[in-house]
């Protein structure tokens, strides 16, 4: 290459380099957040709360005498080391009432004393105290609490207005985004770090309607309730939880946007608890096997495992192996989405609701009820072995499998509704059955939404969806009063 060659290569370079538009950044960090955390930190408090439990004294720990397992061949000298205790009991002393304490963060709402917490930190408190920067003390009383999204509303009384913190919009934040978080951890107080959202939308199992934003700012225990502020000292999220190993920060917090707090946090204030309202059904993820099981171009939705008899989706049709795809107009791309669109829509909306029911798309008007907290019955049960009725019985796909006597029926303590299907007596570990989640004592009530009371029943749904080309069949399993569904593959070897 002759040199008047490589310059041109160079010119052509620099000149390309230059015709290319720098992209978009967000704002650079900042040298100092000083400025901004003089301005905000008036707004963050601390909360203390006190609760009385109750408890036996016990014994020093350096004095504690063993206890050997009902059975073993030491057992009898449980009885010799309950006579050298002090109390005599075995089990510590007298019942004594005690203090228990716990820390937490908030932020001042509204400049007449309203301060919004987490709920798991006031949770059981029989007194809740509020500290502001300025280390004035006020005792505060809980206004409302909403657990399903880990909210409190607190109310101090104060002669004087206090400094509030502004809300901003979570739903435009934008994961790199700086933030600022201002709390309690460690009941240090006041203590600030900074960081960046690191992403959005993330479910943690805390709750059915988790959208939380992460962040890698140091979060620690006794931020919880504190606010997670923008760049502008917006809060735009509520520190609630945090992924650690080891109970300290390890660079993932979470917190609770403020576009989900916000309308719960106003019915706190106004009636002291949140309204939500209900369509009555319970649902699970539609992954690829479940889609193609059911004939679906691609994996989305809400597959309805039950619904809840009364309900709004029983009284319009709707009904268990149905897979809702939009709601009231919005796709519903993941199953966590539904509880949160429903959870959002006023009560009494008439909604539509569109599903696919064995091959075909329907539609359904839906009138939205409220939502009531109904109190679950603990019924622990002993599990029964299930007792063969017959001889017909037989091993499919690793599971021995026989057809459901009443007598089977009851000892399993299923409900009414379950009128047919095969017992699992006993199944291969090794099978794909098992990898799946399929136990003994579970019961299959159908496959491909067809029921099947017979061996030959099962392998003929089997059958029929090899034949149309799926590779996975779709079973109803019945474990107790628990209904789900699972997905095995139609080859039957």
């Amino acid at each position: 290459m002759s040199m008047l060659t490589r310059f041109a290569v160079i010119v052509l370079s620099v000149s390309v380099l230059l015709s290319v538009e720098p992209p978009a950044y967000a704002a650079p960090m900042p040298e100092s957040f000083a400025d901004e955390v003089d301005a905000l930190m008036p707004t963050v408090v601390n909360v203390s709360t006190k609760q009385k439990v109750r408890s036996r004294a016990g014994m020093p720990p350096e004095l504690n005498m063993p206890e050997f397992p009902p059975g073993s061949p030491f057992e009898d000298f449980n009885e010799l080391f309950r006579q050298l205790q002090p109390y005599g009991d075995g089990q510590g002393g007298p019942e004594i009432e005690q203090e228990a304490t716990s820390l937490g963060s908030g932020f001042v709402i509204d400049p007449s004393g309203y301060i919004v917490t987490n709920n798991h930190v006031i949770d059981g408190a029989d007194e809740v105290d509020v500290r502001f920067s300025d280390n004035t003390e006020l005792p505060a009383e809980i206004v409302g609490r909403d657990a399903k999204t880990d909210l409190a509303l607190l109310k101090v009384k104060t002669d004087k207005p206090l400094k509030a913190a502004k809300f901003g919009d979570s739903d435009a934040a934008r994961v790199g985004d700086w933030i600022i978080v201002i709390g309690n951890p460690f009941g240090f107080g006041g203590t600030v770090t900074a960081g960046i959202i690191s992403a959005r939308a993330r479910d943690i199992n805390a709750g059915p309607f988790d959208d939380f934003l992460q962040t890698d700012a140091a979060i620690n225990r006794g931020n919880s309730g504190g606010p997670m502020f923008n760049m502008a000292g917006e809060v735009i999220g509520i520190n609630s939880a945090i992924f650690s190993p080891s109970g300290g920060n390890v660079g993932i917090g979470f917190a609770i946007p403020t576009s989900l707090a916000q309308p719960v946090i106003e019915q706190l204030k106004t009636i002291g608890h949140a309204r939500r309202a209900w369509l009555g059904v319970t649902i699970q993820t539609v992954g690829e096997e479940f889609a193609e099981s059911l004939g679906l171009d691609k994996p989305g939705g809400a597959f309805v495992v039950k619904v809840t008899p009364g309900s709004p989706a029983d009284k319009a049709g709707i009904k268990a192996g149905d897979i809702v795809l939009s709601f009231n107009g919005k796709d519903i791309a993941e199953m966590r989405k539904l509880p949160r669109m429903v959870a959002e829509t006023p009560i009494g909306t008439k909604a539509q609701v569109t599903f696919w029911r064995k091959g075909e798309t329907k539609k359904a008007i839906v009138t939205l009820s409220e939502l009531k907290e109904e109190e679950q019955a603990d019924a622990e049960g002993k599990e029964a072995e299930p007792k063969a009725a017959d001889n017909s019985s037989a091993e499919v796909l690793g599971m021995a499998l026989m057809p459901l006597s009443r007598e089977v029926h009851d000892q399993l303590q299923l409900g009414d509704d379950v009128t047919g299907g095969l017992v699992i007596t006993d199944i291969n570990r090794t099978s794909k059955a098992w990898a799946r989640g399929l136990r003994p004592h579970d019961v299959i009530i159908a496959v491909n939404e067809e029921p099947v009371g017979s061996i030959k029943q099962l392998r003929s749904e089997f059958e029929k969806a090899k034949k149309a080309g799926r590779k996975f069949a779709l079973l109803r399993v019945q474990r107790g009063p628990d209904t789900a569904f699972v997905t095995l593959p139609t080859e039957m070897k």
